[in-house]
């Protein structure tokens, strides 16, 4: 049987895409419309209508809610947060701290909620493993505990090769740290039982319904306009689309593959009975977690961005890609070899030109966004949808400020990107960089990080 490709993602391939609502039916109003039926929004429709019964929210899809990143990432809910390092020097050591702890509670938070409005997402809390398999993934792993633990995770471990080997066994991994907070879900279970859920509160989802356009107080489709006191823009990767948004996120492309179910002999070699989330130190970093089917799903950077912000056409990926990525799953476990790769798929992911994750309401105009969440959206979607829930009761007198409404990265302002052709050239250069630094580590006997990735870093403004 050949490999699935497209189709959205694979999360979707075993319980169907989920039946359409109905389209917005003409102009209407509101007193809070989100633009996008992803994490980001459908978690702000439910804590806004959890707040505020009364409220008139309306959230509006161009597709389906979960069509992107939201259906199509790899599971991983963990406390990772774009930006944090850089917040820690605009703001200093302590507002980042206080960001950092914000994230690892949020990840129990998506638990209990899950659990309370009975959204059976195949959670399974195992923390997140991340591994090294060379000398100079080594020292910047020892590099990231070290930090980590200076930003209050006193419950991080760190672990040799005889110990990474006990939880799962890596071929060549030669050390590990992990955490509790992080665990593994189905993305596509989580973001439609969200769906079910915040429109049985009472929020109207329309979906098929394309926004063209957000300025203040409008939400315009070719179906009508909404109109509303508040317009929260939560499109992620997809911002691109919008009018006047062409440079505000870059559309970052991330691929996966998942196996066809494991054999219990081949995961007697591999271990992984603790499910954790696996990634690893490199530049071009990959990302797995070991599915309630007991599947390997694993993804990394395939053609990372396409020319003028275009994103694919429901999921597809290039052979190249699927190819590079099983080679990858075979060099971490050699006895998939054998393996058929049963479904690949793509998705994008929202860039800021820092790097940094933003959540913003514009108190002049009523507008709001939430995103650059650069591939760690699964939990910090849910924070981001909570403090948009605080800055609009703060901003209409029902409320003042709250813990969440002073984290750093509120109202945080990033440059635009590059114009065409230097955004798309750039990009493809540093990942080149990027590629070309993991492949040279992977033979070098050396420590430290290779000069090629750290003059990459500096250039993309990671470093």
């Amino acid at each position: 049987m050949n490999t699935v490709n497209g189709g959205i993602s694979f999360w979707y391939a075993n319980q169907g895409t989920p039946i359409p609502r109905e389209p917005l039916p003409g102009d209407s109003t509101a007193d809070v419309c989100i633009v996008g039926g992803g994490y980001t929004g459908l978690w702000t429709a439910y804590y806004l209508k959890k707040a505020v019964p009364f409220l008139n929210i309306t959230v509006l899809e161009a597709k389906f809610c979960g069509y992107g990143a939201s259906g199509r990432n790899g599971g991983w809910l963990y406390n990772g947060i774009a930006g944090r390092d850089r917040y820690a020097k605009l703001h200093g050591h302590d507002a980042a701290v206080r960001l950092q702890r914000a994230m690892n509670d949020t990840v129990d938070e998506v638990i209990r909620v899950a659990a309370e409005e009975k959204i059976d997402a195949d959670i399974h809390r195992g923390g997140v493993l991340e591994v090294a398999y060379t000398p100079a993934q080594l020292a910047r792993l020892k590099d990231f505990h070290t930090v980590e633990i200076a930003f209050g995770e006193r419950d991080r471990t760190l672990h040799g090769a005889r110990e990474t080997a006990e939880r799962i066994r890596v071929n060549g991994a030669v050390g590990s740290t992990w955490t509790p907070h992080g665990a593994r879900l189905h993305p596509a279970k989580l973001v439609t039982g969200l769906a079910d859920t915040v429109e049985a509160l009472g929020v109207t989802i329309h979906e098929s319904t394309p926004v063209t356009e957000i300025r203040p107080k409008h939400a315009v489709t070719p179906y009508g306009t909404v109109r509303a006191p508040y317009v929260l823009r939560c499109t992620e990767g997809f911002t691109a689309g919008l009018k006047g948004q062409k440079r505000t996120w870059l559309p970052m492309n991330s691929s996966m593959i998942v196996t066809e179910p494991l054999p219990a002999s081949v995961w007697d070699t591999i271990g992984w009975d603790g499910r954790e989330t696996l990634g690893d130190m490199a530049h071009a970093y990959m990302y797995a977690q070991r599915t309630a089917d007991d599947r390997i799903a694993l993804g990394g950077r395939g053609v990372p961005y396409r020319y003028g912000s275009a994103t694919d056409n429901d999921g597809r990926t290039q052979p190249a890609t699927i190819e590079a990525l099983r080679e990858l799953l075979i060099r971490l476990f050699p006895t998939t070899a054998g393996t058929r790769i049963a479904h690949a798929w793509s998705g994008v992911l929202g860039v800021p030109r820092d790097w940094c994750a933003t959540v913003t309401l514009d108190r002049s105009t009523g507008l709001g966004w939430a995103g650059g969440y650069v591939g760690s959206g699964v939990a910090t979607t849910n924070l981001a949808a909570r403090t948009l829930r605080d800055l609009i009761q703060q901003d209409s007198g029902q409320s003042g400020p709250t813990e969440l409404t002073a984290l750093p990265w509120v109202n945080h302002r990033v440059r635009r990107w590059e114009p065409e052709p230097l955004r798309w050239l750039g990009v493809h250069t540093l990942y080149a960089a990027y590629r070309t630094a993991d492949r040279r580590e992977l033979t070098s006997p050396r420590p430290g990080t290779d000069p090629i990735a750290k003059i990459a870093d500096r250039l993309s403004g990671r470093g």
